[in-house]
């Protein structure tokens, strides 16, 4: 089978150095290039150290045509302002990992129509989009702990919390990104104004059709560098083993999203393109945890996820990955 041609803009942050990582042994994937005007000349290595012995591509500065589909892991807006000032030939593809075409009311740009690429809601679409905006972190995390939910109807007032590692916040320096700041220390942030909410509501509003759904949810920065871990608590009246069961039919067939019967703890998800989720109810309270690696299954891994759909490969090509553990 001949091999898809990626190229990749911004790739020297934090996920475009997670994509690499991916695209590097997927085994139906030919890197093309890698864009980075401020690395241009260096081998990725001097960036991703990790990647010494891996490959001799080098940064550069320069576009070519010649692929079929480009990431863009630049910063929230800049995506945008890349597909201005740059022509991407009508062929490619284009998987975009940033904020700027989740929304439906900025879907649209040009002739190009952006389908949100989360495959556990929207893997028909996906399969016959041209261009995918690839989901947020945390909206990764609590959409997939809430949508068999949502088809049955049962949402209506959900608080969620949920804590994040330092990579969340991305590669450029913060006061709160320092290690001095994160290590043993948390903080809430964003408290109930997530920029992630806009598209949580958009996914679950597809399957329960009607009535409200509020979400109060406070996000906290951990002392930690990868992974999320989200606990949603709602009212339900079903029993604990009806809801398990609703949860495992609604993801039979999808490969990455896994209900445990167990206490789940982010180790098992660190490092993978899963999602592990937990049911719990006591009375009519029942909580919803729900984890992910935030660079794999909430950015990169799903972005790779959707590029396999989207030229018709196994969907885990390239994500048989292993756990941290311990």
């Amino acid at each position: 089978m001949k091999k898809i041609k990626a190229g990749i803009i911004g790739g020297a942050g934090y996920t475009g150095g997670e994509l690499l990582r991916l695209l590097i042994h997927h085994p139906q994937v030919e890197i093309n290039f890698v864009h980075s005007n401020s690395n241009a000349g260096n081998p990725l290595h001097k960036v991703h150290h990790d990647l010494i012995g891996e490959t001799a591509i080098h940064f550069t500065s320069e576009l070519t045509d010649a692929i079929d589909v480009l990431f863009l892991c630049t910063g929230h807006g800049e995506a945008k302002k890349f597909l201005a000032a740059n022509t991407i030939a009508p062929h490619i593809k284009i998987i975009d990992l940033s904020n700027d075409f989740r929304l439906a009311a900025n879907a649209q740009l040009g002739t190009r129509n952006f389908v949100y690429g989360l495959p556990e809601l929207n893997r028909a679409a996906i399969t016959t989009a041209h261009n995918i905006a690839n989901p947020g972190c945390f909206a990764t995390a609590i959409q997939l702990g809430l949508l068999p939910l949502a088809k049955e109807g049962w949402l209506t007032d959900v608080y969620t919390t949920g804590i994040t590692g330092s990579t969340g916040a991305g590669q450029s320096l913060a006061a709160t990104s320092h290690f001095s700041w994160r290590a043993n220390n948390i903080q809430a942030y964003k408290t109930l104004t997530h920029q992630h909410l806009g598209e949580i509501g958009e996914s679950l509003a597809q399957l329960q059709l009607s009535g409200a759904i509020d979400i109060s949810f406070v996000p906290w920065r951990g002392d930690f560098t990868r992974g999320i871990f989200v606990s949603s608590t709602l009212h339900c009246d079903a029993p604990i083993e009806s809801i398990k069961n609703i949860y495992h039919q609604f993801y039979e067939g999808h490969p990455f999203t896994i209900v445990s019967d167990d206490a789940i703890f982010l180790k098992q998800v660190v490092n993978t393109n899963k999602c592990v989720i937990q049911l719990e109810k006591i009375g009519n309270k029942l909580v919803v945890h729900s984890a992910i690696d935030n660079l794999l299954k909430g950015a990169s891994g799903q972005a790779v996820q959707n590029m396999n759909l989207l030229f018709g490969l196994e969907e885990t090509a390239g994500l048989h990955l292993k756990a941290i553990g311990f």
